[in-house]
Parts: structure tokens; C-alpha cells; sequence
């Protein structure tokens, strides 16, 4: 019987490789379309405080390079519109008007940012554009169904922290740092769902900050004097590491979690201090391509031939990019199952019917599943802690 893993990699070889002459589109909704080309449009934080984020459209455009040089989908190549929007959610609406109404395309892929992400919802589901894959965990079928993250859901990760917590520190005294906007919140509110309401006094302090302000070393000042024991950083990358070193230099050392948005070993723990980043816990879905226990595995062989022909040394460390990579990949598949339907109607029905699907990088055992009531893509996660040079899985795939 064919593994999982080799009917994915069949059936992007099968759209990649397909014939030489795509027929015309079946469909009148189908803009950014035409017989030898999908343009579809990102944006994405290339300057201001997230920039860190950039890495994962660079990769998502690499990703797309190579697979136009083997033929495209369908014989079609793609064409990704990439626009910076400095992580500020009125820019982020100002580029995705400009993308869906002058550029015309067909959808929008894997916009970074969750408060961005949200600003523009309303305005894509109103028109019918898909927003496929956006890296926010965030869902909502019910009112956005045009609306389709690719992310471990923030909750659901946060209350994996809790449980964690009480079976581990009963009697902890916890402390929370948080994005004031969408992605904090729904940290804050999945961990306190997580402890249940009769452990909901465990939270003994809470702070938060705005993206731009320059530092969090006030808040983290504040969480520390409350002798709180456990810390929750749920941070954008910039403010986790800031968080993280001054802790250090408080000689303040609670069991930390981190949010996997910060996850990254050189956008994030090596800024903040690897020393300092030491024995963090986090939770994953993906293989951490800078592992050594991975050297040999074939996905992982494969992302570090990409990123030596594709990017750059540096990148390789990056588990961003390995995010950019394999949100491209899922991207690739959807739009291979749509045939020559490239229509709206299509490309959303493809992307809300994916079943059992192996990605590239992901731990095993997890698997890509959604329906039209349910988008959550990512189900299982692994609990992993940082040792000074690598991120290191302990205890079991647990199933949300």
C-alpha cells in the first residue's frame, strides 16, 4: 500500500510534470487566471518590528520558483505578488485592497500577522477572495468562510501549557506576557481555559504591550515581582527575545513557555542568549530542521538541498522558513486537486476538503485534515524543550 508521504510526493510530481498545454479555465470567477498562470498576492512584514517574519515569503517564493522551473501546476506557473505591510494592519488593508482590486488576483496566500490578518477578513470574505492559508491560528468557518489559517491554533497550543502545568506544578504561581491584540488574547484565554475554573488563581499576574513600543522590560519587571514561577511569553518575535534576556538579567528563572510564533532558534533564542533561552518549552507540529536527530531524515534532506540551491546558509537555521516552505507545498497540492477549476468557488472547496494529508516536515503522525464546518488544519502536537543548542521532543503526540 502506498505511504501517505508517497502519494504526496506523486501527486505534486503529477502537477508539476503535467502536460505541456493547460486548457482554458472552466470557470467565469476565476481572476488572476489564465492558461499559463496563477497570480495570487501575500503581504507580509518585510520592515518594522516583525520583519524577522520576512524569512517565510522569501521561502514561500522559493518554493514557487522551483516548482515553475519543473513545469509549474497543471501547466500553469505561479505568480506570487509579495507587498510589505511593516506588520501595521492598515497597511496590510491598503495592500490587500491594491492586490484584489488593481493587480486582480486570484486569491491571497499566507499573510503574516494575526492583527493584520484579522483587519482584512472582513473585507475578503465580503468579496469572496479566498484568504488561503494564513499564518495566524485563528478560526472561524461559521462568519469567515473564505477565511483558511494554516497554523497551530494559539488556544489550543496555550492550554497544552496548562495542562502541562498542573500536571507538573500543581501549586504554581503563573504569570502571562501578552500581545495586546488577537494573538495575545487568544493565548491568554486559552491557558486560563486550560487550568479550568478552579485553577483559574493560579494566574497571579498578567501584562501586556503594544507592538510599538520599544521594549518589554517594564512588563517583565512587573511579572517578576509578583513571584510568579511559571511565565507565559506570548510574544511576536522581537518582544520574546527581549523578554526573555531580561528575565535573565533578573537572575529570574520560572518554567517558561513560549509561543511557537517565537519559536525560531535564530530569530529568537540566539538574539535573546541561548544560555538564557535555555530549558524553554514549546509546543510544535513540524520537524525542527537545525535538530541533528534529523540529518538523515529524507524530508529534511530535501528542505536543506532547497534552501542550498534556493536561499541562503543562514536561512537553513530558520524555522520560519521551514514554515514558508511547507505552507508553499500545501499550497502547491490544493492547487493541483482544483484541476483546471481554478475558480474561487474551487480553490475554497479544495482547501476546506483536504483529508489525511502528509506535508513535507511534519512530525509523524501528523496529518492535515478539514472539512466545511471545521478548518482546523493542525490537530497533534509534541511538547519540546530547548537545551542550550537544539529544541528537544519529550512525552507524546498529544491529539487536539
Amino acid at each position: 500500500m502506498m505511504s501517505a508521504r508517497a502519494s504526496f510526493a506523486r501527486a505534486l510530481i503529477a502537477c508539476t510534470l503535467a502536460a505541456t498545454g493547460a486548457g482554458s479555465v472552466r470557470a467565469d470567477n476565476a481572476p488572476g487566471v489564465t492558461a499559463t498562470e496563477i497570480k495570487f498576492g501575500q503581504t507580509i512584514a518585510l520592515s518594522g518590528p516583525a520583519s524577522a517574519y520576512s524569512v517565510v515569503g522569501r521561502a514561500a517564493v522559493a518554493y514557487f520558483q522551483m516548482i515553475n522551473e519543473q513545469g509549474g501546476v497543471n501547466g500553469r506557473k505561479l505568480n506570487l505578488l509579495e507587498t510589505d505591510d511593516s506588520y501595521s494592519p492598515p497597511k496590510t488593508v491598503e495592500q490587500t485592497r491594491r492586490l484584489v482590486e488593481q493587480e486582480g488576483v486570484a486569491f491571497v496566500f499566507n499573510g503574516i500577522g494575526t492583527a493584520a490578518q484579522l483587519a482584512v477578513r472582513p473585507y475578503l470574505n465580503d468579496n469572496k477572495v479566498p484568504q488561503l492559508f494564513s499564518g495566524f491560528g485563528i478560526v472561524d468557518p461559521e462568519h469567515y468562510p473564505w477565511t483558511v489559517p494554516f497554523f497551530q491554533i494559539y488556544a489550543t497550543e496555550a492550554s497544552l501549557y496548562a495542562h502541562y502545568t498542573l500536571q507538573t506544578q500543581p501549586q504554581a504561581k503563573v504569570a502571562i506576557l501578552y500581545q495586546n491584540d488577537d494573538l495575545g488574547r487568544s493565548y491568554l484565554k486559552g491557558f486560563t481555559d486550560g487550568l479550568g475554573p478552579e485553577h483559574q488563581g493560579m494566574i497571579v499576574r498578567t501584562a501586556s504591550y503594544e507592538v510599538s513600543e520599544p521594549t518589554v522590560d517594564s512588563q517583565v519587571i512587573t511579572l517578576q515581582a509578583s513571584g510568579a514561577d511559571v511565565l507565559l511569553i506570548a510574544a511576536s518575535p522581537k518582544f520574546a527575545a527581549q523578554a526573555i534576556r531580561k528575565a535573565a538579567d533578573l537572575s529570574w528563572k520560572p518554567t517558561r513557555f513560549l509561543s511557537v510564533v517565537s519559536s525560531t532558534i535564530a530569530g529568537v533564542l540566539k538574539p535573546a542568549g541561548l544560555d538564557n533561552s535555555r530549558d524553554i518549552v514549546t509546543a510544535i507540529s513540524n520537524k525542527d530542521v537545525t535538530d541533528p536527530q534529523w540529518r538523515d531524515d529524507p524530508d529534511v534532506k530535501a528542505y536543506s538541498a532547497f534552501i542550498g540551491k534556493y536561499m541562503t546558509p543562514t536561512d537553513l537555521s530558520s524555522n520560519a522558513a521551514a514554515y514558508g516552505y511547507q505552507s508553499a507545498a500545501l499550497l502547491v497540492d490544493v492547487l493541483g486537486k482544483c484541476g483546471d477549476d481554478l475558480s474561487r468557488d474551487n480553490l475554497l472547496r479544495q482547501a476546506t476538503h483536504i483529508d489525511n494529508l502528509v506535508l513535507p516536515l511534519t512530525l509523524p503522525g501528523v496529518k492535515i485534515n478539514t472539512s466545511p464546518t471545521d478548518y482546523r488544519m493542525v490537530r497533534q502536537y509534541q511538547l519540546q524543550r530547548f537545551d542550550g543548542e537544539h529544541w528537544k521532543l519529550f512525552g507524546d503526540l498529544l491529539a487536539d
